[in-house]
């Protein structure tokens, strides 16, 4: 056997797993389905906890030349009444920033990253992973190319499958699961170059859960002064929860199909519908998670990312929970040095029950409770918010989901790295 460990999938979740375990001297081998990898799909925003990972991984450099520090949140009514704002990153005291950034940019970044240190032979393009399982003390992992023919087995010591919310390892091991589960909001996202608004760093959340726009600028560098490239996400909920076909984010969508519904959405510090019509263009997808899983590892395998915790996005968590995930895991193994098996176990330990609450948070709305409450008791508007919801109130949702994905401030400002040997102890709530 090989004493490579071998991941699969080279998203966000797997490139930072193959870096961080370089890094710690674990040689890796990645395979990704796709033969070509494109910087596709929208805006993400990293939080302050997988931003200091990534400091650690020594990109932070790389990360603030692409992105564009995001220093306020402000949630909304869907007339443009504030009803709550913080600030974020280091302006909210962490010592490190809050990143929004094109999701693209974000992957290619960790792409030419692994490439220069770990080499691009061990990141091999069109490997489909359908299998993997113990073997021995390693693992055998079954491979197929984008065409479904079967291509040469790999051998390694570990494998860790972060190869999505479909990912093929985690349906061997739950074959009956079934397909993801939707809570009937449909979204609709976008990349748009527009006026800047507000500071030109500021996190917008606009409406409800039934309706809602959520935008941040992923970069200051417009066609001219004063316009920045604006990501957003226009969302709708039906009443169904059925999806009639596989999800699949990049399906486009006619801007004409949801514009309608937010056509009156004009405040006075931004226009939502110019927004909307200077997109890019505009992809439409159902807003989808899983159920929690009792269990990520078997044996010499284990999950990792969206393979492990598929999980709405609200509260920005997805991308940042993956990068928690790999950093832990490389804390865990290096921790075992002796007994991978018990340090993927330890990895589980500290990883499965936290992302477990927060997919549990994010279907009640997370942080966003607010939004949901204040049109609940003042659908026509307000004239003081205090008569409708109390600042203590706010703070205390605020602060408990802070608490429950793991980056309150002080105690991420305190702990040691989670890539560190004994990082894992203090990881997430």
């Amino acid at each position: 056997m090989r004493e490579e460990i071998v991941i699969a999938g080279a998203g966000i979740g797997g490139l930072t797993t193959a870096l961080s375990l370089h890094q710690a001297g674990l040689p890796v081998r990645v395979f990704e389905a796709v033969p070509k990898i494109e910087p596709l799909g929208v805006g993400i925003n990293v939080l302050p906890h997988a931003v200091r990972e990534f400091e650690e991984l020594g990109l932070l450099p790389r990360l603030r030349a692409l992105g564009v520090a995001c220093r306020e949140l402000m949630y909304c009514t869907k007339r443009g009444e504030r009803i709550w704002s913080e600030p974020r990153g280091l302006a909210a005291g962490y010592r490190w920033p809050q990143i929004s950034i094109h999701r693209g940019a974000l992957q290619m970044l960790l792409l030419e990253a692994a490439r220069e240190r770990i080499g691009a032979d061990r990141i091999q393009l069109g490997h489909r992973v359908r299998h993997a399982a113990t073997e021995g003390d390693g693992v055998r992992v079954s491979l197929e190319s984008p065409d479904g023919d079967p291509l040469p087995d790999a051998t390694g010591r570990l494998a860790v499958a972060a190869d999505g919310i479909h990912s093929a390892v985690r349906q061997q091991f739950y074959p009956d699961e079934g397909p993801p589960c939707w809570n009937g909001a449909i979204m609709w996202r976008g990349v748009a170059e527009a006026p800047a608004y507000l500071d030109g760093h500021t996190m917008v959340m606009a409406g409800h859960p039934q309706r809602k726009f959520v935008c941040y600028p992923i970069s200051h560098a417009g066609t001219s002064p004063g316009r920045h490239r604006i990501n957003f996400v226009a969302e709708r909920r039906v009443e169904a929860t059925t999806l009639d076909e596989r999800e699949d984010w990049t399906r486009r969508a006619d801007p004409g199909d949801f514009l309608p519904l937010f056509e009156d959405w004009r405040f006075d510090w931004l226009d939502v519908p110019e927004v909307i019509r200077a997109a890019e263009a505009v992809w439409v997808y159902p807003m989808v998670d899983r159920d929690p899983l009792p269990r990520w590892t078997h044996g010499r395998v284990t999950l990792l990312g969206d393979a492990a915790h598929p999980m709405y996005p609200i509260g920005s968590n997805g991308a940042s929970q993956a990068v928690l995930d790999a950093r832990t895991l490389t804390g865990c193994l290096l921790a075992y040095p002796d007994d991978p098996e018990a340090g993927l176990r330890r990895y589980e330990e500290a990883r499965r029950p936290v992302t477990a609450k927060i997919v549990t948070a994010n279907r009640g709305m997370g942080p966003e409770l607010p939004m949901q409450l204040v049109e609940e008791r003042a659908p026509d508007g307000f004239e003081r918010l205090e008569d409708v919801i109390r600042a203590d109130e706010l703070e205390s949702i605020a602060d408990q989901y802070k608490q429950l994905a793991g980056f309150s401030v002080a105690e991420l400002n305190a702990r040691t790295s989670l890539g560190a040997p004994d990082g894992w102890r203090n990881d997430g709530a």
